[in-house]
């Protein structure tokens, strides 16, 4: 007997995305973009993002119908992401969800999306590993996770306290007068400058806070410090090598990302770190979570880009592992949640929350 078809529904910030997923397979999946909408403003504007999925959620649902050759009366659940992200644009997502689960009369899950970053993995590389250590790294997070059941059980070892990576990217980008968004600008420039001429601080690498924030991260200070090179440089007359600027800036974020994800799965007996988020697709992390766990004998997954930026796929993977985990559907009258925990992986209806009190 073949495994649920699933429905996926993505739309937290600017990317509408629709998927179908059949166990650890990926059907069909489309995602539509308002990112060029917003060069002009320096950063998204959250009335036009919502405007974007109302047009573009039907379209993309036809889309992955078709290709998939399947009617939507074949789907077995339909997931989609509750949180984090923008309330206006969660709305649209949760409303679109809600009106065709509703017209087929199928369960309904409401999923943490940040989490789907990870369950995407596996309809690249196969079945997620019992136990694993997951690296998020996007525009608004940077966390550790330990992960004993993606389903049921994901625990937070640390996270940012101030600036995620991509937050930080994107501000040194604007700092360095970068186009909008200026993430993959400062990877860009990072790839030809020379990363040990300038070296910048790690936060949180030193002394008490080593060991008091061992999994957590700051960004804010390493963007400071930047900040204070570039005007001290022009303060001086001196020109500025935005390359090195960039590739030092680059190799002080993704020390502090890798060092600490290869510690965590030697703390906590895991042999397989899982990374995935918008950031995911930055070059020098690719390449340095590569080397140091080789170094340390662990393997490392990454989904390929195109799963990097937030997607369909990824809803829908995670709704399979609900399902597949038999978690009751969410209850219909959910809303969004945009500061949802990472330890909350979908809307646990009312009934499942009782339980687990009663226990």
């Amino acid at each position: 007997m073949s495994e649920p078809l699933i429905l996926g529904i993505e739309s937290t910030c600017d990317e509408t995305g629709v998927a179908l997923v059949r166990g650890d397979d990926l059907l069909a999946d489309r995602t539509a973009t308002s990112m060029d909408q917003y060069a002009r403003y320096g950063g998204i504007i959250p009335e036009i993002a919502s405007r974007a999925h109302l047009e573009s959620v039907v379209p993309a649902l036809d889309s992955v119908l078709e290709e998939a050759g399947v009617g939507l009366d074949e789907v077995d659940a339909v997931a989609v992401a509750a949180g984090p992200g923008l309330v206006g644009s969660l709305t649209v997502g949760i409303c679109a969800a809600k009106a065709l689960a509703t017209a087929v009369d199928r369960p309904l899950y409401g999923v943490n999306h940040v989490i789907g970053h990870l369950a995407v993995d596996k309809l690249v590389d196969g079945a997620l590993p019992d136990r694993f250590i997951g690296l998020v790294v996007s525009g608004g997070h940077s966390n550790i996770l330990l992960v004993e059941d993606i389903a049921t059980d994901v625990r937070e070892l640390g996270g940012t306290l101030d600036d995620a990576a991509g937050e930080a990217f994107d501000k040194v980008g604007r700092l360095l007068g970068l186009p909008y968004p200026g993430g993959p600008h400062v990877d860009r420039l990072s790839q030809v400058g020379d990363g040990d001429a300038i070296r910048f601080p790690r936060g949180l690498a030193a002394g008490k806070d080593k060991e008091r924030h061992r999994y957590d991260f700051s960004f804010s200070g390493l963007k400071t410090a930047v900040a204070r090179y570039v005007e001290g440089a022009h303060d001086r007359g001196e020109d500025v090598s935005a390359e090195d600027v960039c590739a030092g800036f680059s190799e002080a974020v993704n020390d502090s990302l890798t060092a600490k994800a290869v510690r965590a799965c030697r703390d906590t007996g895991c042999d397989t770190i899982i990374i995935g988020g918008g950031f995911s697709a930055n070059s020098r992390l690719r390449g340095l979570i590569r080397e140091r766990a080789e170094a340390a004998g662990l393997t490392v997954r990454m989904p390929p880009l195109r799963f990097c930026t937030d997607n369909g796929a990824q809803i829908a993977a995670l709704g399979s592992e609900l399902v597949r985990a038999g978690v009751e559907p969410s209850d219909w009258d959910f809303s969004p949640d945009s500061g949802m925990p990472l330890t909350q992986t979908w809307m646990a209806p009312a009934s499942a929350l009782v339980d687990e009190g009663a226990a």
